[in-house]
Parts: C-alpha cells; structure tokens; sequence
C-alpha cells in the first residue's frame, strides 16, 4: 500500500508530540521506544525509519516542549492589554492548571534535573533550546536595557520553575495554590 508522500512527516511529528508530553510527565526514562511506538500504533523496529537514536527523539520532544510553551507565553504577553506583557507570562505560567498538567508545561519544570545529567553531546543541543527559549521571552522582560531584561528573565524564571516544582510536590490543590500565589504576588510587587 502507497502512503502519501507527507504521511511519513505526519507520522513522525506524533511520535515527537507523544514523546514530548510523556517526558514531561515521566521524565526522560519516560519515552521509552516501544512506549512511545505503542502509543502512535507503530512498531519498535519503525522507530528507525524516523530516528538515528534514542536522544534524537529526546531533543527533537524537547523543542516541540519549548516551541509548545513559548507559543502559549508569547501568546499572552501579545494578548495583554498592559504595558508590562511579562505580567501576562507570569500569570499564565503560574496557574494551578497549569501547574497540574505537566505534560503541556514548560520542560524545565519537569526535566531540570534530569536535564543536568544529560551527557556533554545532549547537553550542548540542550543548551542551544534554553537560549532560543530566553531569546523569545526577553523582548516581554521589563528593564530598559537588553542586560536589565536578561537580569530579569533569570530571576522570574527562576522563580516561576521553582514554585512550579514545588507546587507539584504538595498533595492539596490549596496547598498549590498558596505556592503559586505566593510566587506570582512577589514576582508581581518587584519589577
């Protein structure tokens, strides 16, 4: 049986988007070949025809994680009726839905830790993501100069992934939710 000629490209990016919400909910164990196979109804051998290796289709679910995330920030800090569009992102990112659902969340959230394990090779690919990452947030930072956003990416960000993985650890959504607050009222009242 022919198959159109974007059916292989539709394939492959269902793998990526499969495996890409599963790292994020299970970590980089997570996306397991014949898991990730399984799911999109293909076979483990098939997996070869789309990928080199194991860490191709990590870092390839790792950019669709980013481009995900920074197309939902993006879209609010354009969507905001503020002259400070950052406050927009941090309102978004520290939502307790979003808390709750890691699989649609930043990848730092989840993976930071695992993600400094990674080997040199992944870590240099990695690398080349985060900076893509705060390339597209800084122009939403407050601070007149390029060195005052950058500055200020670091510490919210900072901040927003910390309270996010910390939030995620408490059993009570209204535990959550005092983290979360939290972190958005002190991020809110500084900049």
């Amino acid at each position: 049986m022919r198959y159109r000629p974007e059916h292989k490209a539709e394939i492959h990016q269902k793998i990526v988007k499969d495996a890409s919400r599963r790292l994020r909910t299970e970590g980089l164990s997570g996306a397991a070949v014949s898991t990730v196979m399984r799911d999109t109804g293909l076979t483990h051998g098939g997996f070869y025809k789309h990928f080199e290796s194991k860490d191709d289709l990590i870092l390839e679910s790792l950019h669709e994680a980013f481009r995900e995330i920074e197309e939902i920030l993006v879209g609010a800090a354009e969507q905001s009726r503020t002259d400070e569009p950052w406050t927009a992102i941090v309102k978004t990112y520290l939502n307790p839905d979003y808390c709750d659902h890691a699989e649609r969340g930043c990848p730092l959230t989840a993976l930071a830790p695992d993600l400094a394990r990674v080997d040199k090779k992944m870590r240099g690919q990695i690398l080349s993501e985060l900076v893509n990452y705060k390339g597209r947030m800084l122009p939403f930072m407050p601070g007149r100069r390029a060195a005052d956003r950058e500055r200020a990416f670091f510490a919210i960000f900072s901040t927003m992934i910390g309270a996010i993985e910390l939030a995620r650890m408490l059993p009570e959504p209204a535990m959550r939710e005092k983290v979360l607050g939290s972190a958005r009222d002190l991020l809110l009242r500084s900049f």
